[in-house]
This record gives structure tokens, C-alpha cells and sequence, in this order.
């Protein structure tokens, strides 16, 4: 959910590989959609999700810790622009579908956050063929107080502020530059409306029924401290997904990729490494 108002200058990398720029994607809509995407590192694939109003940029920390151990792929969908059918959590989610079908073309480890999380839930049930390892970070889906339940056309700084800090436990590590950017977004009216579709589209597609489902080997990774996807949330994942286990992080809140970046990215590498060895194992 968090977003950031500017991007940093992009570490160069050698390895940076073939996906890194803009890919151009047809969902539902029938409409071009055109996402950004950034590669770096060798190994396994790794796709990681964004949540609302998030940015590649937001799993920067983590993915400069993980990328000696894993083909690090950042997908950005332009979510707040989407249109019709397009800008809904179905929408997202072929979107998603159609960029590891037509761009990536092999099983990946799906790791999501929040918004993104429940699109990784979906895949994992909707086509298990392109998912090999699911990682849930405060992912949405289950329960979650929704970001934007009180939130005006035009909302203000103060109310952007409140909002953005609920995502953290420590908001000294909430950038001023989120709240920034988020105001500069949500005072035009389509993609205030676009979020406010984009939630409620997200919160009607409850998976409870569903997720016992899922097959695919499952990280959770979750603040003790998140309100807005709470800890409920993760024990129901845990207790309706066979194959997985959960890692909780103290004094952390709804975006542990930012609050944790280092203690995540050591529990996504040991999980990437456990597929690895399973996989040699069959």
C-alpha cells in the first residue's frame, strides 16, 4: 500500500536482465496497460507484488539482500489507471496472469504485499501452473480494514497522513514523501475513484471457502502489529494452507518489505532455498 513520490536513481547491475523497462500488457479491458518492471539477480524466479498504491521501488532493500540467491523480477501495474474491467482485483489478477505467461514463461515464487498478496493468492488458485512458491506478506483476501472505508474524492494531507502512518508500527520509517506523492495522486478524481473500486472489488472477493485449495508451498511472513490486515489474518492463512508456515516480525506493521527489509529477505532466501532443495530432492 505505501507509495513513494520519488524513485531513486536505479542501482546499476550487470546482471540486470531482459525484462528491466516497460512491458505492455492486455487484461480484461481489452485496452493496452503498460507496467513497469525491474530485473535483477540470477537464480530462481522471484515476482514481487505491490500492494494499492505501491511502487517496485517499496522492495528495493529486499531485493538488493535476495538477488546473489534469486532472478528477482519487481512487477509495477499501473492499478490507479486502469479502467473498467481492468481495475478490479479480477483485473489485476489476469493482468498479472498475462505478464508470467507472455514475459516471464516459468514457474516463479510469487511474493506479495497487501493488494499484491491477494493477487499472489489468487494465481496460486486460479494457476498453480505458474506459481512454484507463494510468499504472503499482510496480504489482503481474508481480513482486512480497508486503507480507504472513510476516504473523500479529494482527500486531504491530514487525512493521507493518518492513513499511510496506520501501515506502519514505527513511523519514523514512514518517508514524508508517501504522503506526498499520494496526495498528488488521489486529487484527481479518477484514481481516487479507482482505488476506492479497486478496495471494495478487493474486499467482495473474500477467499475464505477457497484457500484450503492451494497446494503450493506457502511463507507468511506478517507484523505482529498490522491493523489493517491483522494477525487473525494470518493464523486463518496458516490454519487453511497446508503446506505452509508463518514468520511473525515484532514492532512491525502492514509493510514488513520496508520496516524489515533485512530480517525479510533472510526468510524469503531460506524458503527460495528450501523449493530449491525439494526440487532436487523429486
Amino acid at each position: 500500500m505505501p507509495s513513494a513520490m520519488t524513485r531513486p536513481t536505479p542501482t546499476p547491475a550487470a546482471d540486470a536482465d531482459r525484462l528491466s523497462g516497460h512491458r505492455t500488457l492486455r487484461g480484461l479491458a481489452n485496452k493496452e496497460v503498460k507496467a513497469a518492471v525491474a530485473e535483477t539477480g540470477s537464480g530462481p524466479a522471484v515476482v514481487f507484488l505491490h500492494g494499492l498504491v505501491g511502487l517496485n521501488d517499496h522492495w528495493d532493500e529486499v531485493v538488493q539482500r535476495t538477488r546473489a540467491a534469486a532472478r528477482c523480477v519487481m512487477l509495477e501495474l499501473p492499478l490507479l489507471d486502469l479502467e473498467g474491467d481492468d481495475c478490479s482485483i479480477h483485473g489485476a489478477t489476469e493482468l498479472t496472469v498475462r505478464f508470467l505467461d507472455q514475459h516471464l514463461r516459468q514457474p516463479a515464487v510469487l511474493v506479495g504485499n497487501s493488494f499484491g498478496g491477494h493477487v499472489a493468492t489468487k494465481i496460486a488458485l486460479e494457476r498453480p501452473d505458474l506459481c512454484r512458491g507463494l510468499v504472503l506478506a499482510g496480504a489482503s483476501g481474508l481480513i482486512e480494514k480497508s486503507m480507504v472505508s472513510d476516504i473523500q474524492i479529494r482527500p486531504s494531507r491530514e487525512w493521507l497522513q493518518r492513513k499511510i502512518g496506520e501501515l506502519f508500527f514505527d513511523q519514523s520509517k514512514m518517508n514524508p514523501a508517501d504522503v506526498e506523492r499520494a496526495f498528488q495522486q488521489l486529487s484527481l478524481r479518477g484514481r481516487a475513484r479507482a482505488m476506492v473500486k479497486l478496495s471494495r472489488s478487493a474486499r467482495r472477493n473474500h477467499l475464505g471457502d477457497q484457500i484450503s485449495a492451494i497446494t503450493t508451498p506457502t511463507l507468511l511472513i506478517w507484523g505482529r502489529q498490522d491493523i489493517v490486515t491483522p494477525p487473525e489474518a494470518a493464523d486463518e492463512f496458516k490454519a487453511k494452507i497446508r503446506d505452509s508456515r508463518l514468520v511473525w516480525f515484532d514492532q512491525c506493521g502492514h509493510a514488513p518489505m520496508i520496516e524489515c527489509p533485512q530480517a525479510f529477505a533472510h526468510a524469503l532466501t531460506g524458503f527460495v532455498g528450501e523449493l530449491e532443495a525439494r526440487s532436487l530432492a523429486n
